[in-house]
């Protein structure tokens, strides 16, 4: 099963290059994944149909009972036939529905293979937390799938409301699983179901969570304004997520935990008030539109509702009925929806009243959508009408909510029947005033995957005796009643039948009707969910601007002290009441007279700086006290902090000094007394309460401290430095999420300086002959910012017998004679290599001296910031001449793939070593945790070289076009 899953990503993500190759042709290569799943499924039909499962697990988080674990039953096996069933069918669609040029159709087809491995994952997943994580994975394929088209603002917005509102109610659901998980003991659904935790309140909170989310995803009223809207994706999308996969989740989550929660008190009023209500909203709206797929949109909201209302019920005949129209929903509405994009592509248009004479050009497409249409009006002898009677006579037995539930659903179906007359009509007939619609043949290939479905409804109809080995085995999860019902085509003339009848009549009479019930529909609707969706936005993002516009007054000094009011305000609060430091330790001033001199010192520095009026000055002031807080580590016996404070510090004053280019010299804020007099006593107070916090912290200690435990488990690896070891073995998890946190924050900040695509050369494009060199090396033909002095230098004559002179760096020549420094120039030279090497001996011996990768990468960073600063934005060029997202990817990958690998072992992260011996090196030692750090190491030079790039090298490029700009002026 896990392999199955693994493929489909794998798969989609060779789906760019495939699609390259192939053109719409790699549809087919990328439909052999759902193919082969649905091979599987079919061979465990016999397990699942006995009531067995088939079950893989691997342990995830162990320690808080959250495995990787997978299992198939008769639901799960039902849902996964239909999930690659219908996928695969689609996929080999998409190869006559797409053209060969059609714009990012490989994105587009990974997307849609990766969203049928995300659904495969949902369905087969026995643990909430991992049944929440491919929840959310088909969230964000199906926003990626909607908003393809994302030159339109219709496919924008569509997909960013989808979004929005299953993700909310996917956070909500996310609550209601930890508090479920927490009540039970375990997040293993298969248990969770056979002991459910005992009714409580907590419990009913748990289940209304988990049935927000439910709802939300299968467009179940309130919730159901999405999914129309989703219409605007491509009609293989609508076909696949909107009627088989999907909106399904929802359903099946309901059904998955019926039998345990059927019983809690919000279950049934909430689920089968809803579904009445979403089936009736759905099916009235249907019957006023004109575009073929909302008028199939609107209809799968109605027939959700009334799958809601059936897996909700919670008893057996309703179970069984609800399993039935599951399968049933998806058969018939698939291939509706695939011919209404054939429809589209075959005559230019979905819009029922522009449409006449279809029927009689494309017979075959026509005679597919009439046996699908019939199933979803409930026809006899197809697989709608078995269905529907099994739901109609599991309400009929029910108590007084149940039939309430099924007058409801009598009317839905009667609503039914008449949207389904309404597409077929609209799509296939005749219509008197309106000449025949030109369309175009359809071959074979195009209409084989709805006309497969369509056969299907037509044999499953008397075939679906043969259902109730597998479906029965899900329904027999719930208490058995004394006469179980059994799926069958004919049941004979009785009230279920009668229903039925009314039903068809009902749905006739309105599409008979359909002119005044047009109007009637127009008259009496309310305004559109999605009208207020917008309005609620709209206010919402004005509410923001007015908090925005009270709160950010532009001063970052306001912002600072509102934050440490807050922050301090409940600190002080905490210590007031609680009195944390009765029976503390009393603090110690120094361990030795050497802390007290350095903290003096620092404290120095500090104070220095708010006389301070030029910004250079406070930036090294305030660099003094960093400064000196590594050298208080030292004093204080940690050199590996001691250490990366001083690195952290170096290359935040130069860029800080980068910075500064751009800023006035001096500060342009006067602080009055009044304002100096309400920020001193603040400053005071919060450094007294971060004082006394980290005193009451360290006092506040009972247990043993850890750092002996860790000395010793350090050792039995074989190795010294405990810090380097807690980083890239024992706490890697944040390492790795510390890590992927530094490169979107700098990918962020590059990408506000640039305004613009980061994507591009690579800083200095242009050639510069150097005197004396063999080849041009990358540098400027023109004057670059470092070039310019305050005015214009006109140089004096050079003699011709002038040796040939040699530059310590490439685009020295690039520089201004005021700006040179030939000192400066030939020590960046001598040191960078050298600098580079200490870079590689400080990542390679973290595990036994202080170092490590995040330290390496920042001292190979500095040797780049010096060829920078000795030799301009060209001279960094030519240092570093790859794109430094480069770097930060393959760093962060290959992090990624060091954690993964640990999962051979059983664990995420889990540390390999080896011990060997060579002739010349002697005893060696090997571990993927220098991987891992490895792979910090390149992360944080990409990182360094992106800052510098864009603080430096960009802000290089912005002086040299006002230079210019200011030279063209001077010259006219």
């Amino acid at each position: 099963m896990a392999a199955l899953i693994l493929a489909h990503f794998l798969l989609a993500a060779c789906a760019g290059p495939l699609v390259g190759r192939l053109g719409p042709r790699a549809f087919l290569v990328l439909a052999v994944p759902p193919a082969v799943t649905v091979g599987w499924a079919a061979f465990q039909w016999g397990t699942a149909a006995g009531g067995g499962a088939v079950t893989w697990s691997l342990a995830w988080l162990p320690a808080y009972d959250v495995w990787l674990a997978l299992r198939m039953d008769a639901l799960a096996l039902l849902m996964v036939l239909l999930a690659a069933g219908v996928g695969a069918l689609v996929l080999v669609y998409c190869v006559r529905y797409f053209d060969a040029g059609t714009p990012m159709l490989g994105r587009f087809a990974g997307n849609l293979l990766a969203f049928a491995g995300a659904m495969l994952g949902l369905v087969l997943a026995d643990d909430l937390v991992v049944l929440y994580v491919f929840w959310e994975l088909t969230t964000v394929f199906s926003y990626l799938l909607i908003g393809h088209g994302s030159e339109r603002k219709q496919s924008r917005r569509s997909a960013l409301q989808a979004l929005t509102v299953t993700t909310l109610g996917g956070l909500a659901m996310l609550v209601g699983f930890l508090m479920l998980g927490r009540a039970a003991g375990t997040y293993r659904i298969s248990e969770l179901v056979a002991n459910p935790p005992t009714p409580s309140t907590a419990v009913s909170v748990a289940v209304v969570l988990v049935l927000v989310g439910a709802l939300s995803k299968s467009a179940i009223w309130p919730f159901s304004l999405w999914l129309p809207n989703a219409m605007a994706a491509p009609t293989p999308v609508s076909a696949y997520l909107h009627a088989a996969a999907m909106v399904k989740a929802g359903v099946y989550l309901v059904a998955r935990l019926a039998p345990a929660f059927a019983d809690a008190p919000p279950w049934r009023p909430m689920l089968l008030v809803l579904g009445s209500a979403t089936m009736l909203l759905g099916g009235w709206r249907a019957l006023r539109l004109n575009d073929l797929k909302l008028v199939l949109a609107y209809g799968t909201v109605s027939q959700l509702g009334f799958l809601t209302v059936l897996a909700g019920t919670g008893n057996r005949d309703a179970a069984l009925a609800a399993a039935a129209m599951i399968l049933a929903h998806a058969l018939f509405k698939a291939p509706l929806f695939l011919v209404t994009g054939i429809v589209d592509h075959a005559t230019g248009t979905r819009d029922l009243r522009r449409l006449s004479g279809v029927g009689r050009t494309l017979p075959w497409v026509a005679g597919t959508a009439c046996v699908a249409g019939a199933s979803m009006a409930a026809l006899p002898p197809l697989l709608g009408f078995a269905a529907k009677e099994a739901a109609f006579e599991a309400l009929l037995h029910g108590g007084t909510a149940d039939r309430w539930a099924l007058a409801a659903a009598t009317v839905g179906s009667a609503l039914t029947c008449a949207y389904t007359l309404r597409f077929l009509w609209g799509a296939f007939a005749r219509k008197p005033g309106l000449a025949d619609t030109p369309a175009r043949r359809v071959d074979v290939a195009f209409l084989g995957a709805p006309a497969l479905l369509a056969v299907a409804c037509l044999v499953l109809g008397p075939g679906v005796p043969w259902l109730n080995g597998l479906l029965g085995a899900y329904a027999d999860t719930f208490p058995a009643p004394a006469h179980p019902y059994e799926l069958a085509l004919w049941h004979g003339f009785g009230t279920a039948l009668l229903l039925s009848a009314a039903a068809w009549a009902g749905g006739v009479a309105l599409f008979v009707l359909r002119g005044p019930v047009v109007l009637l529909s127009r008259r009496v609707a309310w305004p559109t969910a999605d009208r207020m969706f917008g309005l609620g936005l709209l206010g919402l993002e004005r509410l923001a601007l007015q908090v925005t516009g009270f709160f950010q007054r532009g001063s970052v000094s306001v912002y600072l002290a509102t934050v440490l009011l807050v922050l301090f305000g409940g600190q002080l609060a905490v210590l007031v009441v609680d009195e944390p430091w009765t029976g503390a330790a009393p603090p110690r001033l120094w361990d030795s007279p050497v802390q007290g001199g350095v903290a003096l010192l620092t404290c120095a520095a500090a104070l220095l700086c708010l006389p301070v009026r030029r910004r250079m000055k406070v930036v090294v002031l305030a660099g003094l006290t960093g400064y000196g807080t590594a050298l208080l580590f030292v004093v204080h016996g940690a050199p590996d902090l001691a250490l990366t404070q001083f690195c952290v510090e170096t290359v935040s004053l130069l860029v800080f000094v980068l910075v500064l280019r751009r800023m006035p010299v001096y500060f342009q804020e006067t602080i009055s007394r009044r304002r100096l007099l309400m920020r001193v006593p603040l400053a005071l107070v919060a450094a007294a309460v971060v004082g006394t916090s980290m005193w009451v912290v360290a006092a506040a200690r009972v247990a043993d401290p850890a750092g002996g435990a860790l000395v010793r488990a350090t050792a039995e690896h074989g190795v010294k430095d405990v810090v380097a070891t807690i980083l890239v073995e024992y706490r890697a998890w944040d390492t790795l999420g510390e890590s992927a946190v530094l490169a979107v924050a700098a990918v962020g900040v590059t990408s506000l300086i640039y305004l613009h695509r980061r994507t591009g050369p690579v800083e200095g494009g242009e050639t510069l002959l150097v005197p004396g060199a063999a080849e041009a090396p990358t540098a400027p033909a023109g004057p670059t910012a470092w070039s310019y002095g305050s005015r214009f230098v006109t140089r004096g004559p050079v003699a011709e017998d002038t040796a040939p002179e040699r530059t310590w760096l490439a685009a020295g020549g690039t520089l201004a004679p005021e700006y040179r420094s030939v000192v400066f120039e030939v020590v960046a030279r001598l040191v960078f290599h050298p600098i580079l090497v200490l870079s590689v001996y400080l990542l390679l011996c973290a595990e036994n001296l202080p170092g490590g990768g995040f330290v390496a990468g920042l001292v190979a960073g500095l040797a780049m910031m010096a060829r920078y600063l000795a030799g301009g934005r060209h001279e960094l060029a030519d240092a570093a001449p790859g794109h430094p997202g480069l770097l930060t990817g393959l760093g962060l990958l290959l992090s990624a793939s060091v954690a993964v690998v640990g999962l051979v072992d059983g664990t995420v992260l889990h540390a390999f070593s080896y011990d060997g011996h060579m002739p010349v090196v002697g005893h060696f030692h090997l571990g993927t945790p220098v991987l891992f750090d490895t792979g910090v190491y390149l992360l944080v030079l990409g990182v360094v070289l992106d800052i510098v790039r864009a603080l430096g090298a960009r802000v290089d490029r912005q002086i040299e076009h006002a230079a210019r700009a200011a030279h063209r002026e001077a010259g006219r």
